[in-house]
């Protein structure tokens, strides 16, 4: 079931009925309606699937358990790496085993033999990165004592299923929504408002942005061979924010249809692409992801305490591992390996944290040395982009070589394609408004501050009409991050 479609439009608004005015303001049916909705919302994709999601939870649920009544930490350890190999290793089997027989098949072939690997004709099931993470997080916390098991098995089920967060995340944190979850939920008028505030903005990024530019994002990196240079760079740039417009507008309406039910989630985009370096576009993409690795893997490693080449080496295994999250291609190593090259100066020299605020917080227009900055940081984190749309590496090579070419100072000839210019506009529009907002936790929060109703309800009006005459409705319109 996707966000920006009929049945969840109709879905949403019968649950939340449900859950405000039929379940008396009890926390258990609340939480029961909850894990009901959520595994329902995922059946919908392939009902097969939610017998792997229901044994991921109870094989937490009871690791977790075991794990806290350990007398000793032989068996704290036995049930903590049963659980975690487990998890892995389905994750490796449905996600990366084609990848690792095809690469072996193919490594072989070099010395001249001959291998024919038996390859696993399965669909990755929808989620799995993500509430494989929801759950690993759980019991690695457990496992250090910084959380109990949770005896509660439908507390915890809510916690990793629940369906704003199912398909895509954020990634949740039990410290984080557990005790949301436990705790007693009234209903807040204010907080539902702008909870649809951020929903309609989210559909706004996705069916108006991501999914305009996704045509022509398709089209030209599908037939890249026959493109001039300066159309190329085109591709990149739309592809570029269809991602962004894709993914964050997941984000912004899973947080909004939480906070319609009582429940925050955790932020996941921070106007990434006005950032000033890469290490401060890590910190404002995909949030959730990055602080997952930086708190279960980078600081283990040791983090930033060591000597320069223990920072370098934890950044590379941080960003290498993060590019295999994302799926099974080389092109996504390569992609997590460029951001770590791009981000090592900062580590160098110690500079990675220079921008932690957004860029000209109190001021209506950047210095001319910002606009620098977010220039050289923007143009390498499209460069980057192009290996994640690639097909594969020899495609991502040949994307580049055709952008260095001669014909990148030709005229792209796309102005005849249909909503061309259209696109262009309402990226600019997106844009201005992002950056109006930049302040906010998402671009249209800012609006709860107008006092003339009559202004509210105009923007709302405008930005509904311009999803429904300028927004793509066409094929192939499901989120970027399902695949992942």
């Amino acid at each position: 079931m996707l966000f920006n479609s009929l049945n969840f439009a109709l879905f949403l608004p019968v649950v939340f009925i449900l859950y405000w005015f039929f379940t008396n303001k009890n926390l258990k049916l609340q939480n029961f309606l909850l894990l009901i909705s959520s595994y329902f919302f995922y059946a919908c994709w392939d009902w097969r699937f939610m017998f792997l999601l229901l044994f991921s939870t109870l094989l937490d649920y009871f690791t977790g358990i075991k794990m806290q009544d350990s007398k000793n930490q032989s068996w704290k350890k036995f049930w903590f790496w049963l659980s975690v190999s487990i998890n892995l290793g389905f994750l490796g089997v449905f996600k990366y085993y084609n990848f690792f027989a095809e690469s072996f098949a193919e490594s072989v072939s070099h010395f001249g033999w001959s291998v024919s690997p038996l390859m696993l004709n399965v669909i990755l099931p929808v989620g799995i990165s993500f509430y494989t993470f929801h759950g690993l997080s759980y019991v690695i916390d457990i496992y250090k004592s910084k959380i109990k098991a949770e005896r509660n098995f439908v507390d915890y089920a809510v916690f990793v299923s629940f369906f704003p967060l199912l398909v895509a995340g954020p990634i949740e944190r039990a410290t984080h929504l557990l005790p949301q979850i436990k705790k007693q939920r009234t209903f807040d008028y204010s907080r539902a408002v702008d909870g649809l505030r951020q929903i309609l903005w989210g559909l706004f990024k996705k069916i108006v942005i991501a999914d305009n530019c996704a045509v022509f994002a398709n089209e030209i990196f599908n037939n890249s061979a026959d493109m001039t240079g300066s159309a190329l760079v085109l591709g990149a740039l739309f592809f570029t924010f269809q991602i962004y417009g894709d993914f964050s507008g997941y984000s912004d309406i899973a947080l909004g249809t939480a906070r319609l039910f009582g429940i925050d989630l955790l932020r996941n985009f921070a106007f990434p692409y006005f950032s000033r370096d890469i290490a401060e576009f890590w910190r404002r993409w995909h949030i959730s992801l990055s602080s997952w690795f930086k708190d279960y893997l980078y600081i283990p490693l040791g983090g930033s305490k060591g000597g320069n080449w223990m920072r370098i080496r934890n950044t590379f295994i941080i960003f290498i591992v993060s590019g295999f999250w994302h799926g099974a291609n080389w092109t996504f190593i390569v992609w997590g390996l460029l951001n770590a090259l791009f981000i090592l100066p900062s580590i160098i020299l110690k500079t990675n944290r220079n921008h932690l605020e957004i860029v000209a917080k109190g001021r209506n227009l950047p210095t001319l040395k910002e606009i620098s900055q977010m220039a050289l940081t923007f143009v390498l984190t499209v460069f980057a982009w192009i290996f994640f749309r690639a097909e594969n590496i020899g495609h991502a090579v040949e994307y580049v070589s055709g952008i260095f070419s001669r014909s990148l100072f030709t005229f792209p000839g796309l102005g005849t394609m249909e909503n061309f210019w259209t696109t262009i506009v309402l990226v600019v529009i997106f844009l201005l408004v992002e950056w109006q907002g930049r302040e906010n936790k998402y671009a249209l929060e800012g609006m709860n501050k107008i006092n003339r109703k009559a202004v509210r309800w105009f923007s709302y009006v405008i930005i509904l009409l311009t999803i429904y005459f300028y927004g793509y409705f066409g094929e192939n319109v499901e989120f970027i991050y399902f695949q992942f």
